[in-house]
């Protein structure tokens, strides 16, 4: 079919499972961003850097869902399609490049690049989706004007105000998500109206998480080669590593594996993708804020430490259990007691730790991640073969 019809713009059936080199493209503005995140936190490691940075990587998330959805569902191959996702890349960049002024100086330019790209793209779904599918664009794009409106008046303004607007803007984005954009006269999301790739979904989430992982990496080694190499910074880099693959082992045994089947073996995959979506944002996030304890490490490795510091060493490691228990939860509807243990863990480790030199600080993280992995491989022994639970309720 032609480009400019709506049909024309549609995956083909042999071929919606696939990831196109476009998306790999795209998911470099992510890297940087996440880049920026993480320099954003170090820069301000209070509670109101952690709650702007958290702002922001909510804006940043929807970005890169965007991208995921029209991938999932169009040909990148298309001209049209793939105008559509470098343009979502171009405004990523300039938000990652602004991000670390953005409660400042360059909010306004944050906001107006997130609410554009929303609005903007939303609008190309509206009407380039064939019917019904179109209705499903046509409820996002209610939803996007509304919050892109106090995203943009946030920018406007500045301090509380702006601190407020922004947080609103975030939160009614991720209610309306979960509570599939119920809309006047259009009702809420269905499978109809919105018929996804599970192959091509997964992929796309377990990358995301791959290139979090990817930022750590090259958070850790830029800090570690611009400083002497001296033993205890060669210690602090080998735990940082070690953590890194004990995150990603922990990630892909079997629920990250199981993703697409998840999805495919769904009544309802769209109830589905809540969770899983709620999940990784959580486990980047915790990827994040490890990347910043490591660079606290590998910079001072032997100094005094603070609680913050603790905070960030323990609480980054925390968030990813948290957020991989979801996951868990949402693939086989139970999860392993060896998270809330592990969470138990890190949790009663935190106020001896105060007294101990940043390096053994994170030097217990990868003990406690370690048991995790040991405790996996013995429940995939006592069980082979655990099937995906199923999901079909509305």
């Amino acid at each position: 079919m032609a480009d400019g019809k709506p049909g024309g713009l549609l995956k083909g059936p042999g071929e919606r499972q696939q990831v196109a080199l476009l998306e790999l493209f795209f998911d470099l503005a992510f890297v940087f961003a996440l880049t920026q995140l993480s320099k954003n936190l170090v820069s301000d490691l209070t509670w109101t850097g952690v709650y702007q940075t958290f702002v922001l990587l909510l804006a940043l998330w929807w970005a890169w869902t965007l991208a995921a959805w029209i991938t999932n569902r169009m040909d990148p191959r298309r001209p049209t399609v793939q105008a559509v996702v470098l343009g979502i890349m171009v405004g990523t960049l300039v938000m990652a490049v602004v991000l670390t002024d953005a409660f400042g100086a360059h909010g306004i330019i944050f906001a107006s690049v997130s609410a554009a790209l929303h609005i903007a793209v939303l609008l190309f779904l509206a009407l380039a989706l064939p019917h019904p599918e179109r209705r499903t664009g046509r409820r996002l794009l209610v939803w996007s004007t509304g919050t892109g409106v106090l995203w943009f008046a946030g920018g406007l303004t500045g301090g509380t105000a702006r601190d407020v607007l922004w947080i609103l803007a975030a939160v009614i984005d991720y209610v309306a998500y979960t509570l599939r954009y119920p809309t006047p006269r259009l009702g809420r999301v269905t499978l109809p109206d919105w018929p996804l790739s599970a192959g091509h979904l997964a992929e796309r989430h377990r990358q995301l998480f791959i290139i979090a992982l990817g930022e750590l990496i090259l958070v850790t080694g830029v800090t570690f080669t611009q400083r002497d190499f001296t033993p205890d910074r060669t210690g602090a880099l080998a735990v940082s590593v070690l953590t890194t693959v004990l995150f990603w082992r922990i990630y892909v045994f079997r629920a990250g594996e199981l993703l697409d089947r998840a999805i495919a073996a769904a009544a309802d995959p769209v109830q589905l993708t809540r969770p899983l979506a709620l999940a990784h944002l959580i486990m980047v996030a915790g990827v994040v804020v490890t990347a910043v304890g490591d660079e606290m490490v590998i910079t001072d490795p032997l100094g005094h430490n603070h609680p913050a510091w603790v905070a960030v060493l323990l609480g980054g490691p925390a968030l990813f259990i948290v957020g991989r228990a979801r996951l868990e939860q949402a693939i086989f509807g139970r999860v392993s007691r060896n998270r809330p243990i592990a969470l138990l863990a890190l949790l009663a480790l935190s106020v001896p730790l105060l007294f101990a030199p940043p390096l053994l600080a994170a030097g217990a993280v990868p003990l406690v991640l370690a048991a995790v992995v040991v405790s996996d491989a013995r429940n995939a022994r006592r069980h082979p073969g655990e099937p995906v639970a199923a999901h079909g309720r509305p």
